[in-house]
């Protein structure tokens, strides 16, 4: 998800051991969400003459039930309170947005600290509140359930599928206006679709192959993954892994694809990811130190001679490889000399 995935990453998996879904990450401004869940005060207020009214405390001590200090972006609709954030040391409060009351309850599960990665059972309470209010009418809401959503480790979105609604994420994924948030639709489309959203998926796959297209690659290829099975495997191998012609981002979006699946239990077992992440160090070389990080991890060591004997060789490494290289040596019980 850690909010907003899809940069590419120069290396590709110091990011995919983190809590977020690492497919759901990219480089969004600053969002509505973090600024609920880092600030320490939170209140609902509504317009009362030149001051607002606090109706609700979302988060922290309860202030003065009339606020005169409050920086206002945009006009009060009908019926619709401030969602206000203050920092301790601040002299005023800052408006998020406008937003219904009756949603007090969802904003103040959602402007909790976000659980500890293994903590599913905190990240199916707040995923419970999100997946519903994803692309809800209320804006500022859907912006405070995307983030989150987006913010869940991948595991935690794989055990929310029966929350999953596949009917509104095949609009969601077909709407234009909702591109930026594509990835993650995408994502929840392949855990909570079926044989035509596999078909479907498989025909973006096919047109993004032909193109060298590596937009949002990662969530179709993930995607493909959860509704196609282990069997999907060879499809990446023999599209992006042993074809030459493939270009970095493209060959970085396979890698995520499959080391989010290995790191988060899902479809496809870590054994026949450690296959693939094999067969990608002898077919490229210069960039064979980006899966280093997931294979230390995994204190998977049969990797040790081959990385050891690259380091003496004269190849020229990519990026920042040869760090990750030595670094995955270091931790293995292999001797070997730098």
């Amino acid at each position: 998800m850690a909010r907003a995935f899809f940069a590419a990453v120069p290396l590709l998996l110091a990011s995919a051991v983190a809590s977020a879904c690492p497919l759901c990450i990219g480089t969004a401004a600053r969002s509505s969400s973090q600024d609920l869940e880092e600030l320490p005060r939170a209140v609902l207020a509504m317009p009362a003459g030149k001051e607002f009214r606090v109706i609700e405390v979302i988060k922290g001590a309860k202030p003065a039930a009339m606020l005169a200090e409050v920086v206002v972006r945009e006009p009060a609709p009908a019926g619709k309170a401030l969602l206000l954030v203050r920092d301790d040391p601040w002299p005023m409060w800052v408006s998020l947005g406008w937003v219904s009351p009756r949603h007090a309850g969802a904003l103040r599960e959602l402007a909790t600290e976000h659980p500890q990665e293994a903590d599913l059972a905190a990240w199916h309470r707040r995923l419970d509140v999100a997946i519903p209010n994803l692309e809800s009418r209320e804006a500022l809401l859907a912006e405070v359930a995307y983030a989150e959503a987006a913010g869940a480790p991948y595991a935690a979105l794989r055990a929310a599928k029966p929350r999953l609604d596949a009917r509104a994420l095949r609009a969601f994924v077909s709407d234009p206006a909702l591109a930026a948030r594509l990835p993650l639709y995408l994502l929840l489309l392949g855990i909570a679709g079926d044989a035509r959203d596999a078909a479907w998926i498989e025909a973006r796959l096919t047109a993004a192959w032909e193109a060298r297209n590596a937009t949002s690659l990662s969530s179709l290829l993930a995607a493909d993954l959860e509704l196609r099975g282990v069997s999907r495997v060879a499809w990446i191998e023999d599209r992006y892994l042993r074809d030459r012609s493939r270009t970095t981002a493209e060959i970085q979006a396979a890698l995520l694809a499959l080391s989010v699946q290995a790191n988060s239990g899902g479809v496809i077992p870590r054994e026949r990811v450690i296959q693939a992440y094999r067969l990608f160090i002898r077919e490229h070389r210069d960039m064979a130190g980006f899966v280093a990080q997931d294979l230390a991890a995994w204190q998977y060591w049969d990797a040790a001679p081959e990385y050891a004997t690259l380091l003496k060789s004269n190849v020229r490494l990519q990026n920042d490889t040869r760090e990750a290289i030595v670094a995955y040596l270091r931790q293995s019980p292999l001797r070997w000399s730098e």
